[in-house]
């Protein structure tokens, strides 16, 4: 997602007890996500719905946000989808932000977004309480999947697998990029 810096100042904590809708709190900075297609909006909508669902037929428990606004050890954040337990629904549920990052997390890759970023974005989410993140990169045609201890790639024709949140859910490359 492109973004353009706000020449606003504000405090972290100002940010996550009044977040504004597409922003970010990164390095002092209020950042505005932009950059969102067509594509990226598609694959959002599936993968909420696809969570969604699955937690309703598996009776897991929790919920799906799109764009919830957290808290990582450094910025205020908005990723994608998130997937909250019902302990953390419980919890946070009616907060103005997660002061946490959620523990299942996807973020989509825009046509100006750089890996790299992406990446680090990545490791920014789990080193603040995250536990898996799904990249989702609709140009490459392809899914990168972090947890703390390892990163699986997922191609067009393969399913793609949660590894420690969500157990047994699965959805193909496929279906997912539309």
């Amino acid at each position: 997602m492109v973004t353009a810096i706000i020449p606003e100042t504000i405090s972290l904590d100002d940010f996550l007890a009044h977040p504004a809708e597409h922003m970010e709190w990164v390095d002092g900075q209020l950042v505005e996500t932009k950059g969102m297609t067509v594509k990226h909006s598609e694959i959002q909508a599936n993968l909420t719905s696809l969570w969604k669902n699955y937690i309703t037929e598996s009776q897991n428990g929790g919920k799906v946000y799109v764009e919830l606004p957290c808290r990582t050890k450094k910025q205020g954040r908005r990723p994608d989808v998130s997937y909250l337990t019902p302990e953390l629904v419980t919890q946070f549920g009616n907060a103005s932000s997660l002061p946490q990052s959620p523990p299942l997390i996807a973020e989509i890759a825009s046509p100006d977004d750089a890996g790299d970023e992406l990446l680090l974005k990545a490791q920014e989410y789990l080193d603040s309480g995250c536990q898996e993140v799904w990249l989702v990169f609709p140009e490459a045609r392809m899914v990168l999947l972090l947890t703390a201890n390892q990163t699986l790639g997922f191609n067009p024709g393969e399913m793609v697998t949660t590894q420690l949140l969500l157990p047994g859910f699965a959805v193909a490359v496929d279906e997912l990029l539309g």
